[in-house]
């Protein structure tokens, strides 16, 4: 047997990447640019297959180390937690995972929900939900460039911006700081959720929905602060969120006004000191909250959201009460508030309102155009009788000692589980009934 003499093993031909693929032997500009270079990513499983190889074979033949660090990532796995292999035939093709939700989308999943290093559990219902922050992010900029007029777009430094516009700038320019640093870190999943939440949460479904009333209003000033916040904060987000999700971020770019280029030519955003407002995001906080807690009361009650209802704030505090008045207009568009009134002193216990204790002060919302009461004895009523025959069906299971001890502790668990969730229930569901009878 002879060996073939123009073969190289797979391990030993590998760890001569970081500077094979450069040029080398010869001496030429991407190997003068590029080696050494900053950073490995690579699994845990192949530290001394590749990466230890690389290492001695960099010092070996060019007197350096090849990399300053090394990103070791976790295993994926399938939603079992087994290894892909194919004798078990379980494992993922990503381009049919491309073909069903987007390139951006199964990028994200892998980026997110785990901690470095860790192993993780493939799940497509994941893909499928980032597909839909994806769908979000773009409805969102729909909607934006549907109520933009690109004559009117300025710098916000130039405009004397209200409230919530600064509120979000202010957040926008946090995010900057705190992805910077997670990126530093290499906590890559980190940062991708501080974008994820900012995205869906703060910018969609609160930001947008406060200025909308401002973009359909004939207040052409007012409008234009609110095109003008709206098309900074797209801009930093689509900036920050294109490492992670290329795609969309660069067809959404493409039709951004005043942009110079294509996206992954600009400039990373930078944290700015004076676009930190504190203040304001201590108003809008507060106010974010109290708009929860309202909606939180007024569906416990299944008071319907289109039903308006008369908010009552009482305060001692008068720092506390000059800030909600600021944001009334927010409370009766978001808050579902048909007037609202400020009181310096606590209302009578005895009012029949819904009562909700915030920091510094309180919301009373009167019920008595809110709630048909008989209505809502009788739903009360039905939901207790199905509960009282959960609970009876439960009782049945877990007193069968057949049941017991032959089915799997798992299951048998999981039906005392629902036992004491039906019980609380119960005891909740009496409670209501018994003051809706005081009142009646």
């Amino acid at each position: 047997m002879r060996q073939d003499p123009d073969t190289l093993d797979t391990w030993f031909s590998s760890a001569l990447w970081p500077f094979s693929t450069l040029g080398w032997p010869e001496k030429t500009p991407d190997l003068e640019y590029f080696f050494p270079t900053d950073v490995l990513v690579t699994g845990y499983d192949i530290i001394f297959f590749w990466v230890i190889r690389m290492v001695f074979s960099s010092l070996y033949n060019m007197g350096k180390v090849p990399f300053k660090d090394v990103y070791f990532t976790g295993l994926i796995r399938d939603s079992q937690g087994r290894k892909m292999s194919k004798s078990l035939n379980n494992g993922i093709d990503p381009l049919e995972v491309i073909d069903q939700y987007g390139a951006d989308a199964l990028r994200f999943t892998l980026v997110t929900g785990n901690s470095p290093g860790n192993d993780m559990r493939f799940y497509m219902e994941r893909v499928e939900a980032n597909r839909n922050f994806a769908n979000k992010l773009w409805n969102a900029t729909r909607f934006i460039f549907m109520n933009l007029d690109e004559d009117n777009i300025k710098n916000i430094d130039e405009l004397e911006l209200e409230n919530v516009d600064k509120w979000i700038i202010s957040r926008a320019n946090n995010l900057i700081k705190n992805v910077d640093e997670n990126i530093d870190k290499y906590e890559i999943g980190l940062a991708a959720d501080k974008i994820y939440d900012f995205v869906w949460n703060e910018f969609c479904d609160w930001y947008i929905e406060l200025v909308k009333s401002r973009l359909y209003n004939s207040d052409l000033e007012r409008s234009i602060k609110a095109q003008s916040t709206l098309i900074h904060v797209l801009d930093i987000v689509l900036k920050l969120l294109h490492p992670f999700m290329p795609y969309i971020t660069e067809e959404i770019y493409s039709i951004m006004p005043n942009k110079k280029d294509m996206l992954i030519n600009e400039t990373w955003p930078k944290y700015k000191p004076n676009y930190e407002y504190k203040d304001e995001e201590e108003k809008i906080d507060i106010m974010i909250n109290a708009i929860k807690s309202i909606r939180n009361a007024r569906a416990e009650l299944n008071i319907a959201p289109s039903k308006k209802a008369e908010l009552i704030f009482t305060s001692k505090d008068k720092n506390s009460i000059d800030t909600l008045k600021e944001l009334t207009e927010h409370f009766k568009t978001l808050g579902g508030a048909s007037s609202i009134k400020f009181l310096d002193e606590d209302l009578d216990e005895n009012i029949d309102a819904i009562s909700i204790v915030q920091n510094k002060f309180k919301i009373f919302i009167p019920l008595a155009d809110l709630v048909d009461y008989s209505k809502e004895l009788e739903r009360l009523e039905k939901e207790a009788e199905k509960l009282q025959s959960e609970i009876k069906r439960a009782s049945g299971k877990l007193s069968n000692e057949k049941f017991t001890s032959k089915a799997p502790e798992k299951v048998v668990q999981e039906e005392r589980d629902k036992l004491v969730k039906y019980e609380g229930m119960l005891k909740e569901v009496n409670s209501s009934i018994e003051g809706i009878k005081a009142k009646l």
